[in-house]
């Protein structure tokens, strides 16, 4: 069974910073690439980052470009995303996804499987 458990979320304040990880089992982690998408109250789900399935390759939204950061650590079949200078607007919750072979897609309906999502909530 495939398993996707995100988790890091948390309220901080404008400007400040949380790490989410996203622990995957269930398939062979290295032959994923995995994405980050995030959904705010009353809009579309929609990309943040992602990272290919090699690890050599990230791909960002410009809205977090120079702010978040992904990685991946295939000894440990987790995924990261470090989320530095926060705003208000990066409020929603987050969902990790997984690709087999994916080179970094920003489109969701190309992940197959879903986490079940952690609230991040960043005060002004």
């Amino acid at each position: 069974q495939v398993q996707l458990v995100d988790s890091g979320g948390g309220l901080v304040q404008a400007g400040g910073s949380l790490r989410l990880s996203c622990v995957i089992s269930g398939l062979t982690f290295t032959l994923y690439g995995v994405g980050w998408f995030r959904q705010a109250p009353g809009k579309e789900r929609e990309f943040v980052a992602a990272i290919s399935w090699r690890g050599g390759t990230t791909s960002y939204a410009d809205s977090v470009k120079g702010r978040f950061t992904m990685s991946r650590d295939n000894a440990k079949n987790t995924v990261y995303l470090q989320m530095n200078s926060l705003r208000p607007e990066d409020t929603a919750v987050y969902y990790c996804a997984a690709q087999r072979l994916g080179i970094g897609s920003m489109r969701a309906d190309e992940y197959g499987y879903w986490g079940q999502g952690t609230q991040v909530t960043v005060s002004s």
